[in-house]
């Protein structure tokens, strides 16, 4: 049951998506702009996780070109990966900037404008298309902006730094992740080629 879930995860939040963005008015009324709109960050990557991983076009994308056709990302890595470090990290933003400091939606902001730039960057450098590169255009990119305008004045320097270095962790955890199973597969293959010499 549990493996169903991982292989399937992206369609429930899509819908999850949409119906967050339904409630939206309803859900946020009376809040303050900065606050309402990092809570908007969910239902919007809840989208952009549906054109990134239906049909599990990420995680074949990432093994073609990373790994050399290798699995590099499994199924598994995808999955926590987008619960932990997208559902609840953006969760956990919403409630410190709730409960501790507003500010703290600047991790919501960053997270969607260097995501956004890492699939346009893609894009440039390998004159492609990339799973997700629609979305982070046409979504992220506005919010991500107009996020980063509402806190531009009332957040501290401490604050921008924190979204950007907690942004910058999780990419950096992804990026390592694939490389120690890149390094993994190569010792095996390695090991497998010794043997049969």
């Amino acid at each position: 049951m549990f493996n169903r879930l991982v292989c399937n995860w992206v369609y429930g939040g899509f819908l999850a998506g949409l119906a967050l963005l339904a409630v939206f008015p309803l859900t946020t009324n009376g809040w303050p702009a900065s606050l309402a709109f990092t809570f908007l960050a969910l239902p919007i990557y809840m989208i952009h996780q549906y054109e990134e991983h239906d049909d599990d076009r990420f995680r074949q994308f990432v093994n073609t070109h990373f790994g050399d056709g290798r699995e590099v990302l499994t199924r598994g890595d995808v999955f926590w990966i987008n619960i932990i470090g997208v559902w609840v990290a953006i969760i956990a933003v919403v409630w410190l900037a709730w409960e501790v400091d507003v500010g703290y939606g600047l991790i919501a902001a960053y997270l969607l404008l260097i995501n956004a730039v890492v699939h346009i960057g893609q894009a440039i450098k390998l004159r492609s298309y990339n799973p997700g590169l629609i979305t982070s255009i046409a979504l992220f990119l506005p919010l991500g902006a107009y996020l980063l305008s509402l806190f531009w004045n009332t957040a501290g320097a401490l604050h921008h730094a924190i979204g950007v270095g907690v942004v910058v962790a999780l990419h950096a955890a992804i990026v390592v992740r694939v490389l120690a199973r890149k390094a993994e597969l190569d010792r095996e293959t390695k090991a497998a080629l010794g043997a049969a010499d």
